[in-house]
């Protein structure tokens, strides 16, 4: 459970979700799995956050009448800032996920889902978060800015008075042409953007992939007409572009650059599920902590980060493994610093694409 005091340097709106993963056969499907945006954007923020720093992860997790012991003790074994809420009324919300060619997921829910919203940050501390992961349809960004940023200045807490990062991760079947205009608008309420390199070229009609890598000119031409549109309320806001195993491209008006993935060969890819959201939650806490102050100055920094959480999301089906030892934590038998560490020396040899 959220303690009363202490900072809050991260907080997501995705939902928390038990999931049930079925792979194209020999390999077995995997039942009772932590899953979710909402965890895997607080597990790549987590990553980066160790006790007691670890509190300032925060995310909502509402467990059902079905939830497993065995996910619980993983849950608090990370030390984070969790709200948990028993609703013993209910089933846990659980998905389906289905893996077919070229990584092509199909998902369903198979029991209702319970959607997060600004109210469930009334009377918390996750109301105060110094950044804010929202993953929704345009329309329903501008809602939960609009509604957060209320509660904010609506409450008697003194807390903060400053304004937190929104970082937007469009949800795919909202990624279209018709959503254009909704997706314009909503980019002036965010400080940073974040779709996939297929999610941005669906709002525009466009296809973003080509034969061996995606369509690396195409994806900066349709970046260029969002920062041409604005992005962020003074249009200074960022663009992170997901690109799977061709990395990412972060875009401002005064930046323009591609970062490699940390992991080049499909071999380390076990399971992409969770990847893109574990990206944004390194990717948030960079924002906040990677510099001298927060905010976009540190959007290359922070999309290292991103890269690094990324990079332990899916080296297995589910959750990284965390350990404690005398040196430190370690994830899959991994320290994070040093994972980042090797990640600059191969930047220092990486060629622009």
């Amino acid at each position: 459970m959220a303690e009363d005091s202490g900072e809050i340097d991260f907080c997501t709106l995705g939902m928390f979700i038990i999931d049930e993963i079925e792979f194209p056969p020999p390999k077995a499907p995997v039942r009772d799995i932590l899953g979710g945006a909402g965890t895997y954007s607080a597990l790549g923020a987590r990553i980066f956050s160790p006790p007691p720093r670890s509190r300032s992860v925060g995310w909502i997790i509402d467990c059902g009448s079905d939830f497993p012991p065995e996910l619980r003790e993983t849950i608090a074994s990370w030390e984070t800032g969790a709200l948990i809420r028993e609703t013993p009324h209910r089933l846990t919300t659980r998905g389906w996920n289905g893996y077919g060619e070229n990584e092509h997921r199909a998902f369903r829910y198979t029991t209702p889902k319970l959607r997060l919203d600004h109210q469930a940050l009334s009377n918390t501390r996750l109301l105060w978060s110094k950044s804010f992961h929202l993953i929704c349809s345009p329309l329903r960004c501008i809602d939960l800015v609009e509604n957060i940023s209320a509660l904010r200045s609506q409450s008697p807490d003194k807390r903060s008075r400053e304004r937190p990062l929104f970082i937007w991760e469009p949800v795919p079947d909202v990624c279209t042409t018709e959503e254009l205009e909704n997706c314009s608008k909503a980019l002036k309420c965010v400080d940073v953007v974040s779709p996939n390199h297929a999610e941005l070229g669906a709002f525009f009609g466009k296809n973003t992939d080509s034969k061996e890598h995606v369509d690396y000119r195409q994806i900066e031409e349709l970046c260029d007409q969002w920062l041409h549109s604005g992005v962020g309320a003074d249009g200074q806001g960022g663009i992170v572009v997901r690109a799977g195993k061709d990395g990412c491209l972060i875009a401002r008006p005064t930046q323009r650059k591609w970062l490699p993935a940390y992991h080049q060969s499909p071999n380390k890819v076990v399971d992409p599920t969770g990847g893109g959201n574990g990206f944004l939650g390194g990717l948030a806490v960079g924002l906040v902590r990677g510099g001298a102050t927060p905010g976009l100055e540190n959007l290359e920094e922070a999309a290292l980060w991103g890269s690094i959480s990324a990079s332990f999301a899916i080296e297995q089906v589910g959750v990284p493994a965390l350990a404690r030892t005398p040196q430190g934590e370690s994830w899959n038998d991994t320290q994070v610093e040093d994972r980042l560490s090797d990640f600059r020396k191969r930047l220092e040899g990486y060629v622009q694409p």
